[in-house]
């Protein structure tokens, strides 16, 4: 475990597109910022910064106190260790600050205030060209919304572009709880079979033709958490394939696609695909997505 240290962060500004990614119900993204103290007449609204802990690419602010060595703190770094090994990126950019709210009551109080329209999530991440940021509150799923959420803060610090798809794809790989990374989602796996049986058909360039998150429905979430399931663990070949187009998103934002890949390196990659997503309801034994970590107590 990486240990914490309660100081604040500086961080280096960089240029990046504004974008939020939410978690609950399922993602939701649009081009929108907030602030981070809000007059609503003779009320402000404040983000959580009484208390500081940060690690190597984390920086955790809170109106309540969290412990250095809380268990949800050392799955974020184990977390960042297995995103770097499991992706082969390295991840020394900018931090990923999380904003954690004492409760649901004041972090969509915070949110309602800033944007009346933003749909209600869970959790949002902010990419901007000021800072990486997770704004969440501690509820009953608070690690896996952080391990999602996180996972966008990581991939929008080492890559230029992050296509919409796959930051989703990828956010919903690596949230989901388990011993090591590529733990099989019950859900997924058993929708996905089932949508298999009824004659479903995957298309990996109609996902990559998806860009405002209004097109994406959650059989799109699912389909793109497979995509990535099947090229990560399949064959080294389609491993490849990921990790090689992952390498040129660090200094091309418009890399050839990845269904061009696959076409010519694997022809018969969507045969292979549909038989492999066909076998992971049967690969997971037993529901192990939602160990929680337990509630700590919000003192000072």
């Amino acid at each position: 475990m990486i240990p914490f240290e309660a100081e604040q962060s500086s961080r280096e500004k960089r240029t990046r597109p504004v974008s939020i990614c939410g978690i609950g119900g399922w993602s939701a993204c649009a081009l929108v910022l907030l602030c981070g103290c809000l007059a609503t007449g003779r009320k402000s609204v404040h983000l959580p910064e009484r208390h500081t802990l940060k690690s190597e690419q984390l920086v955790v602010l809170s109106d309540f106190k969290l412990p250095k060595d809380h268990p949800l703190l050392g799955d974020l770094a184990t977390l960042r260790s297995q995103e770097s090994e499991s992706l082969g990126l390295e991840f020394n950019g900018d931090d990923v600050k999380i904003y954690l709210f004492r409760d649901e009551m004041e972090y969509h109080k915070y949110l309602q205030t800033a944007h009346p329209g933003l749909p209600s999530r869970r959790a949002y991440f902010i990419s901007s060209k000021d800072e990486l940021a997770v704004y969440t509150y501690w509820g009953e799923r608070i690690q896996e919304d952080l391990r999602h959420e996180y996972t966008h803060g990581l991939l929008h610090s080492a890559l230029l572009e992050v296509p919409l798809w796959l930051d989703e794809g990828l956010a919903e790989y690596f949230e989901v709880i388990g011993p090591k990374a590529g733990t099989i989602n019950p859900e997924y796996a058993e929708r996905l079979s089932k949508a298999i049986q009824n004659g479903w058909e995957p298309d990996i360039a109609r996902l990559e033709s998806l860009e405002k998150v209004d097109q994406m429905q959650r059989a799109d979430y699912r389909e793109a958490w497979a995509w990535v399931h099947f090229m990560l663990h399949h064959t080294p070949d389609t491993r490849q394939v990921l990790l090689t187009y992952l390498s040129e998103l660090k200094t091309n934002r418009k890399p050839e696609e990845l269904s061009v890949r696959l076409k010519r390196e694997l022809p018969e990659y969507k045969s292979r695909f549909l038989s492999y997503v066909s076998t992971l309801r049967l690969q997971h034994a037993g529901d192990g997505r939602r160990p929680q970590v337990a509630s700590t107590s919000s003192g000072g």
